[in-house]
C-alpha cells in the first residue's frame, strides 16, 4: 500500500519528550519517563519527561522569579504584543510539523489538525497579544477632591492544566491571556497528548518569551497535576478537564492557600430540532458533524439529540444516508474525517457505554463496534442510538466518543426541561422558524453557549464555559482576563 506524504513526515520525525523549565529542556529529576504511544497505529513515539513534585517547585520557582523581577510583566505593552504575535507568527511557520505532532499525539484527522487547531491556535495567540496595548483601565466617578483609578494587575504564577482532545488549542486559550496579562505560566498537558506543549514552548522562546515565563510540564495527573493544584506558590490554577477531575482541583485550591481556581469541565449538550426547522438539511448536517468530529471526544458534543416526533423518521433517514461518510480512515491520510480514539482507556469506555445502551433497549441503528482493527490503531464506527429514554446512561452521562442519542418530544417545554436535566451546562441547541420561541427556549436553556439554527459557529471574540457542573470563568475573549488579573483599588486624595 502507498504511504502518504504525511506518513512519510511522520516516519523521520524527530521528537523531543523532555520537559520545559526557565527556557531549558530537561528530564525530570527523577529520571523517570512514560512511553507516548499514538492511537493511530500503536507506534511509540516518543519517552517523556514523567513530572512530579520536585520538578513542580523547580517550574513554579523558575515562573516566581520571572514574574518578581518584572522581566515579562515589566516588559512596555507593545514589547509584550511583539513577542506573542511573533509567537503566533512561528506556529503557522512550524504548521506542519505542529499538526503532525497533533495527529500523531491523539489520533485527530491531520486535515484537521492542520486546518482547524493550529489555525485557531495561533489565531488565539496573536488575538490576545494585539489586545494587550487596547485593553484600558478605569477612573472611577468620585468627587472632586479623590482620584480613584481601577487597574488590571496580572495574578503572578499561574498553572494550567489542560486536556488531551484539543490540547495545542486548549493551551491557546490558556496560553493567550495568561501571558498578555503579565503572569508566568507553567502549562501541564494531559499525559495522553503532551507533545504540541512541548513544541509551543521551544517556539514561543524563540519568540522571545523570556526563560521561566512559560514553562511546560509533562506528567500525570496524581503526580504532577496534583502537585500544581497543592503548590503554596501558585497564585491561580486553569482547568480544563472531567467535573471529576475539576472538582478536586477546586479542593485542592481550598487545602492549599486559597488560590483562585477556574474550570472549564463536561457536558452532555443538547440539540433541539423543532419541526418548524428552517432547513432539516442543515439541522441534520450539523448534528452529525457535530457528534463525530474530533471523534465524538468534545466537551461541548450535541451528544443528546431531542427531534420533535412528526420530523423524526425524515431526520434519521437523512442522518442515516450521511454516517457513513464518517467511517473512521488514517488519520494521516488528507481524505479522512473521523480518526482515532486516544488510548485503550478511552476505547473502551466508549465501548461500554455502547454496550449499556443496547442493554438498557436503546435502538442502535448504526455503528458501535471497534473498526480498522488491522491497523494496530484504536477506531470505533460514528453511532446512533434511537429510542432513547432520558433515564438511560447513555442519555445522562459523557461519553466523549462518537455516540449520539436520539429523544423525540411533542411539547417543547418538556424538551427543554429534559435538557436542562442534567448537571452540566456547557452548551445546546434550538432550531426553528419562530423567531419569539428561539429567543424564549434559548432564555430557558440552562448553558453558558446556545446556538440557534446552527450548532458549533464560534470565535476568538466570544467567551467559552458553562453553567453548573460545567465549571466556573470563561475562555476566549476580553472576559478571559478576569481570571488572569486582580482588580486593584487607588484612591488618591487630591483636596
Amino acid at each position: 500500500m502507498p504511504t502518504t506524504p504525511w506518513q512519510e513526515r511522520a516516519a523521520t520525525l524527530r521528537i523531543d519528550g523532555r520537559a520545559f523549565i526557565d527556557g531549558e529542556r530537561l528530564d525530570a529529576r527523577s529520571g523517570a519517563r512514560f512511553d507516548c504511544v499514538s492511537p493511530v497505529d500503536g507506534r511509540k513515539l516518543a519517552e517523556v519527561a514523567r513530572c512530579d513534585g520536585p520538578d513542580v517547585d523547580a517550574a513554579v520557582g523558575a515562573a516566581r522569579a520571572a514574574f518578581e523581577d518584572r522581566r515579562w510583566a515589566g516588559k512596555a505593552p507593545s514589547e509584550r504584543k511583539k513577542i506573542l504575535v511573533r509567537f503566533a507568527d512561528l506556529m503557522l511557520e512550524h504548521r506542519d510539523e505542529l499538526a503532525l505532532l497533533e495527529t500523531l499525539d491523539m489520533g485527530k484527522p491531520i486535515r484537521y489538525s492542520r486546518s482547524v487547531d493550529v489555525q485557531l491556535a495561533q489565531n488565539c495567540i496573536r488575538w490576545y497579544g494585539e489586545a494587550i496595548d487596547k485593553v484600558y483601565d478605569q477612573v472611577a466617578p468620585t468627587g472632586e477632591d479623590s482620584l480613584a483609578l481601577i487597574t488590571r494587575e496580572p495574578v503572578g504564577v499561574v498553572a494550567a492544566i489542560i486536556p488531551w482532545n484539543y490540547p495545542m488549542l486548549m493551551a491557546a486559550w490558556k496560553i493567550g491571556p495568561a501571558l498578555a496579562a503579565g503572569n508566568s505560566l507553567v502549562l501541564k498537558p494531559s499525559e495522553k497528548a503532551p507533545l504540541t506543549s512541548l513544541k509551543l514552548a521551544d517556539l514561543a522562546l524563540e519568540a522571545g518569551v523570556p526563560p521561566g515565563v512559560f514553562n511546560v510540564l509533562p506528567g500525570f495527573g496524581q503526580e504532577a497535576g496534583r502537585a500544581l493544584g497543592l503548590h503554596m506558590d501558585v497564585d491561580c490554577i486553569a482547568f480544563t478537564g472531567s467535573t471529576r477531575t475539576g472538582k478536586d482541583i477546586v479542593q485542592m485550591a481550598g487545602q492549599s492557600n486559597l488560590k483562585r481556581a477556574w474550570t472549564e469541565l463536561g457536558g452532555k449538550s443538547a440539540n433541539i430540532v423543532c419541526a418548524d426547522c428552517p432547513d432539516l438539511d442543515a439541522a441534520v448536517a450539523a448534528a452529525i458533524g457535530s457528534i463525530y468530529f474530533n471523534q465524538g471526544e468534545s466537551c461541548n458534543a450535541p451528544s443528546r439529540l431531542f427531534v420533535e416526533a412528526s420530523i423524526k423518521d425524515a431526520f434519521l433517514d437523512k442522518a442515516l444516508r450521511m454516517i457513513p461518510d464518517f467511517a473512521p480512515g488514517d488519520p494521516l491520510d488528507d481524505a479522512t474525517v473521523m480518526g482515532a480514539i486516544v488510548d485503550p482507556v478511552q476505547m473502551k469506555t466508549v465501548l461500554g457505554y455502547i454496550e449499556s445502551g443496547k442493554s438498557d433497549g436503546a435502538r442502535l441503528l448504526a455503528g458501535g463496534r471497534a473498526a480498522r482493527v488491522e491497523s494496530g490503531g484504536l477506531y470505533i464506527e460514528p453511532t446512533l442510538f434511537d429510542g432513547v429514554e432520558a433515564s438511560m446512561r447513555i442519555a445522562r452521562e459523557e461519553i466523549f466518543g462518537p455516540v449520539l442519542s436520539v429523544l423525540s418530544f411533542t411539547e417543547l417545554d418538556e424538551a427543554v426541561r429534559q435538557a436542562n436535566a442534567t448537571p452540566y451546562g456547557l452548551a445546546a441547541a434550538v432550531w426553528t422558524s419562530d423567531i419569539g420561541k428561539a429567543i424564549r427556549t434559548s432564555r430557558a436553556l440552562r448553558a453558558g453557549t446556545v446556538h440557534v439554527n446552527q450548532y458549533d459557529n464560534d470565535d476568538i471574540t466570544v467567551p467559552f464555559g458553562g453553567y453548573k457542573q460545567s465549571g466556573n470563568g470563561r475562555d476566549k475573549s476580553l472576559h478571559a482576563f478576569d481570571k488572569y488579573t486582580e482588580l486593584k483599588t487607588t484612591w488618591i486624595q487630591v483636596g
